[in-house]
């Protein structure tokens, strides 16, 4: 017997088998139905998937065989590899000089032929074979050493998916930890913004309310600027915390909604002045089971804009409630400035602003209606917007009623 040589590059070789993370794994059908395939085609009772370890070949798939893995020195696979992309055909072992002596010829299994397709790696690495036993001599036709060529090849298929599945989820592991951490950085830089506004805020209220009598007009304008512009930059921050929050737990937390009470509660909410009207158009008989918090942000922010974008007398938002199967479509329509039919497309984009101004003379922060469609989609729906400018807006979205 004559022992399988160590490749040169054998370190690099073995550091792209483990890159499978594939040595030691439980059977799986894709493999041995692949082996089984290959014994019938070549019409051999045993066939493997062989991977040449540092002193042993294991087996990821072994049919006709009990055993799962043997010492390398006595590996056919071992000798394989040596020949990289070619296939190593032995039609009687018992007279050739490499394996005559060896124990699995001479003994259980009796091995007598052979024939392994090496397992390449796209970096060029032999990582094992595809091979098939017989107990007799044999010969293989060209059509049987072509399908066991095409099998291996779908063998390095399944090995690269098992590689590439493996990075996704490692890289998805450390997004998710990076965007944890970004969230947690959002919150308290957010939190620790907003105190030091706050107060700004409280201070320059009251300079307008208990002192602007005693102020020049330009000093009391100019108090009214800062006031102004620090309400808008709180606002943009509590847009950004909105936005950020974690969304997952909307999904978990649902309950029971009486829609018709609800978008009471929301329209006595949100009604502040008599030119203000809303409208809703339900079934006073609709429930829904749905995160509550989730979904009053969602009627918050697009009332909330046609309000604060409303350019006429009398600002008229209409919600329109319809069951289709398992969903709601649901739609919130305004009589509003509208949207430029060009600007349609990106308003859900985070910090995607539109052309309008609301009534304050700025424009918005661009957060409202991404932290709107996050959460729409977050609770399994879709949101798109009808709009003709000067006419209103109608946003339509849907919802997992259950």
């Amino acid at each position: 017997m004559i022992s399988p040589e160590i490749l040169k590059n054998e370190t690099n070789r073995l550091n792209a088998l483990k890159s499978y993370d594939v040595l030691d794994t439980l059977p799986e059908k894709e493999y041995d139905e692949i082996t089984a395939l290959a014994s019938m085609i070549c019409n051999t009772p045993m066939s493997l998937v062989s991977l040449i370890d540092n002193d042993r070949q294991w087996f990821k798939s072994n049919h006709g065989m009990d055993i799962t893995e043997t010492p390398r020195e006595f590996a056919f696979c071992a000798h394989a590899i040596n020949k990289k992309g070619e296939m190593l055909i032995v039609n009687d072992a018992r007279q050739d000089e490499r394996f005559k002596n060896n124990p699995f010829v001479t003994g259980d299994p009796n091995v007598v032929f052979y024939a392994g397709m090496p397992l390449v790696s796209p970096d060029g690495y032999p990582l094992g074979t595809l091979c098939v036993f017989d107990v007799e001599s044999k010969v293989l036709s060209t059509e049987q050493k072509n399908a066991l060529e095409f099998l291996s090849n779908q063998i390095m298929n399944l090995l690269e998916l098992r590689k590439n599945t493996m990075i996704l989820h490692q890289n998805n592991l450390e997004l998710n930890a990076k965007n944890k951490i970004l969230d947690n950085f959002v919150s308290i830089a957010a939190h620790d913004i907003k105190a030091p506004m706050n107060n700004v805020l409280a201070l320059s209220n009251m300079l307008i309310e208990d002192f602007s009598n005693t102020m020049e007009p330009e000093a009391v304008q100019i108090v009214k600027y800062i006031h102004t512009s620090v309400q808008q930059s709180t606002h943009l921050i509590d847009g950004i915390l909105n936005y950020s929050i974690d969304k997952n737990a909307f999904v978990k937390d649902k309950e029971p909604i009486h829609l018709k009470s609800f978008l009471t509660d929301i329209k006595e909410a949100m009604v502040t002045g008599n030119n203000i009207q809303i409208t809703t158009d339900v079934d006073p008989n609709l429930n829904v089971l749905i995160n509550k918090t989730a979904l009053t942000q969602v009627f918050s922010n697009l009332i909330t804009n046609s309000i604060k974008y409303g350019n006429k007398d009398i600002v008229k938002i209409h919600i329109q409630v319809t069951e289709k199967e398992s969903q709601l479509i649901i739609s919130v329509k305004d009589n509003g400035p509208g949207i430029p039919l060009e600007e349609e497309n990106s308003i859900f984009e985070p910090f995607s602003t539109t052309s309008n101004i609301d009534n304050d003379g700025f424009h918005g922060t661009g957060i409202g209606l991404a932290t709107v469609k996050s959460l729409v989609e977050t609770l399994g729906g879709e949101i798109s917007v009808v709009s003709k400018v000067n006419e209103g807006a109608n946003f339509v979205f849907s919802l997992q009623k259950n």
